[in-house]
């Protein structure tokens, strides 16, 4: 390749690294899955049995509390006390269906929510109130070939702040409940490859030496 070649595409490829900023989280679930963010409509009987829900979950997790190694891995376990609250108060609550018509647990949305053929999507997610005003990471999702967006529905989200007691778990003290039509995203590059490719029959690598143990 000649330099100017190579010069040219280190350039683009510079382009490509910058981050986007404050991106539609409308657009992007459109531009994904086809489907719209729908508005949340505050119906005041709604946002009441939501509201439920959520208290009802709070108290289940604080009767046993979670433990995990992980601070931001809480809020995976308190999703099974969401759902089966959501569903303690009329809800239809689960795993949402992705495009090939099958439940997935992996990915973004964590719980589709049905009521008088209402559809709702929901994340539950947790965070400490030390790191609220941080830049720390506490939102994400991938495009998929296997997307769980499959229907015009609002995108909520439920995150419970959690502390960590004495006795090495965690309990919950305080809810927020948002509708994510507003949301505004950034998309970061990354750079991967597979072990097929890495360790595989398909390296191009260098091995320098290996040694059975």
């Amino acid at each position: 390749m000649n330099e100017k070649y190579i010069k040219d595409l280190e350039n683009v490829i510079k382009q490509m690294l910058s981050p986007f900023k404050d991106l539609p989280f409308v657009v992007i679930i459109k531009t994904i899955s086809g489907f719209s963010v729908l508005p949340f409509e505050h119906n005041a009987e709604i946002i009441k049995l939501f509201g439920k829900s959520f208290d009802i979950a709070a108290t289940e997790i604080n009767k046993i509390g979670i433990k995990s190694n992980r601070p931001n891995e809480v809020g995976n376990y308190i999703e099974p006390f969401v759902k089966n609250a959501l569903i303690a108060v009329g809800f239809s609550a689960d795993v949402p269906t992705d495009n090939n018509g099958k439940k997935r647990s992996a990915g973004y949305p964590d719980i589709e929510i049905l009521r008088e053929n209402k559809s709702f999507y929901l994340e539950v997610k947790s965070y400490n109130i030390k790191n609220i005003n941080t830049t720390q990471r506490s939102f994400y999702f991938s495009p998929s070939e296997n997307f769980k967006v499959t229907k015009n529905a609002p995108h909520l989200l439920i995150s419970y702040q959690v502390e960590k007691a004495e006795n090495d778990l965690y309990y919950v003290k305080h809810w927020k409940f948002y509708s994510l039509e507003n949301l505004k995203v950034d998309l970061k590059h990354e750079f991967n490859q597979n072990n097929r490719e890495l360790y595989g029959d398909e390296s191009n690598l260098d091995l320098i030496s290996e040694k059975e143990i």
